[in-house]
């Protein structure tokens, strides 16, 4: 089922552009718009080891750049308070380094908030829709909607909410209740729009970096939050033998190669974490090439056909569409071939499978088969 003007719409408005030209449009097009603000935590207060307020695209400053917006476009706004679920994103962010993943808490948030809990709330105020300022588009052509590349590909955003697709069984489809007005826009026409709107924020910088941790520094954050966890190893070479010790395996991740403390005659990467051994192995960079992978909590776009699919397989959320081919499993799993070998491949990231510009489906990486 498609939009229709006067439907209500909730808009999430994180006081960046996107979102507030967003909220913008359907007002424009004459939808019933209400705006809403995901509230992480209350100004001093101090999340992950983070004092909220500054930074990052949860701040109190976006938060009043949205209030600002939602009275310039004359809609209510409601500030959600999600402390307590965005602690959940957290933990996991925590337990997924801990166990020598490679975490992201963006398509988290995305799955457990932004479309999980906030679509809840929607339906207690009325509303048929929730909208984002995402860059991406909903396509209708056969009826139902699929999740489509945005207008601007140096933007899309599709990596990131693959999870609205739904997991059969366990997670129904939030992509039918979606509405993503600047998909069809490039960034420069969003800030045109913006400024054209007289909105305070069409020269507003892109939130860049994870939420709660603004200075990047992960390993730093996970011993402020539980020190009990780093404890001294080894790092060694492929055959095992020890080349130097580290301070806690969360300090290194996949494919790193400087400040590994180990001088050698060619560049070395980390080519393995084993949190159970409590060691870093190094490699050169030929050792970091999978061929293959498996991904689980897969979200289908659409019913999956029998023995491999061709696609194209995204696993970072601006990385290169990869050539591969896709097929499904047991246990709602798919496992991923690329056509070449990826260096950047690790466990814990999702990997999102595409046809043409459309989503085909995504999951969480389980598992890398590199070449030997």
């Amino acid at each position: 089922m498609k939009p229709s003007h006067g439907d209500r719409v909730l808009v999430a408005m994180s006081g960046g552009v996107d979102s507030s030209v967003a909220a913008a449009l359907l007002v424009e097009a004459g939808f019933d718009v209400v705006g809403c603000f995901m509230r992480l935590g209350t100004p001093g207060d101090t999340v992950a080891g983070t004092t909220l307020g500054h930074k990052g695209c949860c701040s109190i400053n976006d938060a009043h750049d949205a209030r600002r917006v939602a009275a310039a476009l004359d809609i209510p706004f409601y500030p959600l308070n999600f402390a307590d679920d965005f602690e959940r994103i957290i933990r996991y962010f925590e337990s997924e380094y801990h166990a020598g993943r490679t975490p992201n808490p963006c398509v988290r948030c995305n799955d457990w908030l932004k479309f999980g809990r906030l679509h809840d709330y929607a339906s207690g105020v009325g509303a048929a829709w929730v909208a984002s300022g995402h860059h991406a588009r909903i396509d209708y052509a056969t009826g139902k909607a699929r999740l489509q590349r945005a207008v601007d590909i140096g933007k899309d955003q599709t990596y990131v909410l693959f999870g609205a697709g739904g997991i059969p069984g366990v997670r129904p489809r939030q992509l039918d209740q979606m509405m993503l007005p600047i998909g069809d826009m490039t960034k420069e026409a969003v800030r045109e729009k913006a400024a054209s709107l007289d909105l305070g924020v069409h020269a507003k910088p892109d939130s860049q970096e994870i939420c709660f941790v603004p200075d990047d520094d992960y390993a730093g954050l996970l011993e402020r939050r539980d020190p009990s966890q780093f404890t001294k190893g080894c790092i060694v070479d492929g055959e095992g033998n020890e080349l130097a010790h580290h301070e806690g395996h969360q300090h290194f991740t996949i494919g790193q190669r400087r400040g590994l403390g180990v001088a050698m005659g060619e560049p070395r990467y980390v080519v393995e974490k084993n949190p159970l051994a409590n060691t870093v192995t190094l490699g050169i960079r030929s050792d970091l090439n999978a061929h293959a992978c498996t991904a689980g909590e897969v979200s289908w776009h659409r019913p999956p056909e029998s023995g491999w699919m061709p696609c194209t397989a995204q696993i970072r959320a601006h990385g290169a569409a990869l050539s591969a081919t896709v097929r499904a499993g047991e246990n709602r799993c798919i496992e991923v071939r690329f056509d070449e070998p990826h260096s950047a491949v690790a466990a814990g990231q999702a990997v999102v499978c595409y046809e043409d510009d459309l989503v085909l489906c995504g999951g969480w990486i389980d598992t890398v088969e590199r070449q030997q």
